[in-house]
């Protein structure tokens, strides 16, 4: 029999249903006109984490022959970039695409959807989201806030950021303006940094001006655009407060509760293809955006021992008095320490023994 040409409708709606998430046929033959909005957390000029959402409506509009459409707004075009999750629960949008982190004001639980300082890897987030009992944890917490949430994406292990001066020890951080997010920003606040909210884009001029003295931002990718090593050359790594970074994706309680049962269906398969495809994009790409960052004068300095050691401590001590103060974050919270254990036992056997082994085979050439 000669081979066909299936519509490419036809093949995503075969691959939505070979991961698990069949097309409903009521999408494929009639279904209702929706109309969305879905405000991104990102600027346009990052490709991946902006891409993110924009791939999410594509696929959920061809999934559906064009009946669901969601426009997407980069961050603060629809909403403000710090209202995103206030927008979505409150109606004002039906979804947004940010970390977690964006709700921390009303509970620091909130955080721990994201990444925590010596949390959890990227692969790690993910089970533990997906079968680690995460998923069940959060929607209790978020559905308080009016909102549902699906993984969107993950950063990977991020870089530890740009300084103009090395930090050779844990009292080099004292005094010094850091750019730095999340409950990242609260541990360097106890180890002495003076800690600044800055936005993005406005990172390369702080430094310029030395208005900030060192600033994180996500990883070589995303640096690169920003051109840091230019104003601080001194390129520190890890960065253990986000060892994976996970995005979600937000819905409104109420938009979703309208939204018919196979659009809900399409809506979790779509998300799901952009949470694997974020990360592979980083994976993909960060390598050479590395190298070149190296050739344009990037220092890579890896944080001393005892600064890791030192903000280890740090950060156990800042999660034992947020679960004293806080339920919600101390039931999350010893949730993933036991999961993270658990993932780490498995890794040190496994993966860690063969990555180890491949980093020094190529370092051999």
């Amino acid at each position: 029999m000669p081979q066909q040409t299936l519509p490419r409708r036809a093949l995503l709606a075969a691959g939505l249903g070979a991961a698990g998430m069949a097309t409903p046929a009521r999408a494929q033959h009639g279904g209702p006109e929706v109309r969305w909005r879905l405000a991104s957390g990102f600027a346009r000029n990052l490709d991946i984490l902006f891409g993110a959402a924009e791939t999410f409506a594509r696929t959920i509009a061809e999934a559906t022959d064009g009946r669901f459409q969601i426009q997407v707004s980069a961050a603060g075009e629809a909403v403000p970039a710090d209202g995103l999750l206030e927008a979505v629960s409150g109606g004002k949008i039906e979804m947004g695409h940010a970390p977690a982190t964006l709700g921390m004001a009303k509970n620091p639980a909130f955080a721990l959807a994201t990444a925590l300082p010596f949390g959890l890897n990227a692969r790690g987030q993910n089970a533990w989201w997906l079968q680690g009992g995460a998923a069940e944890l959060f929607a209790e917490i978020f559905a308080k806030q009016g909102l549902t949430a699906l993984p969107g994406g993950n950063t990977g292990a991020q870089m530890g950021g740009w300084f103009r001066k090395e930090i050779k020890a844990t009292g080099d951080f004292q005094g010094l303006k850091l750019r730095v997010t999340g409950l990242g920003a609260t541990v360097l606040a106890k180890l002495g940094a003076a800690v600044q909210p800055t936005p993005g884009p406005e990172i390369y001029a702080a430094l310029e001006s030395r208005a900030l003295d060192a600033a994180e931002w996500i990883g070589p990718h995303d640096d690169e655009r920003l051109g840091l090593q230019k104003v601080a050359p001194i390129y520190h790594y890890p960065g253990f407060w986000e060892g994976g970074g996970m995005l979600h994706f937000w819905i409104g309680a109420e938009a979703w509760k309208g939204l018919p049962k196979g659009y809900q269906a399409i809506v979790r398969a779509a998300a799901a293809q952009v949470n694997a495809e974020v990360q592979a994009r980083y994976d993909a790409r960060n390598p050479q955006a590395l190298r070149r960052l190296v050739s344009g004068g990037a220092q890579l300095r890896p944080f001393p021992q005892d600064v890791m050691e030192a903000a280890w401590k740090a950060a156990n001590e800042v999660y034992a008095d947020l679960s004293a103060k806080n339920p919600d974050f101390k039931r999350i919270y010893d949730a993933l320490r036991t999961f993270r254990n658990e993932e780490y036992l498995w890794f040190q056997v496994a993966e860690y023994t063969f990555d180890n082994f491949m980093i020094r085979a190529r370092a051999r050439g």
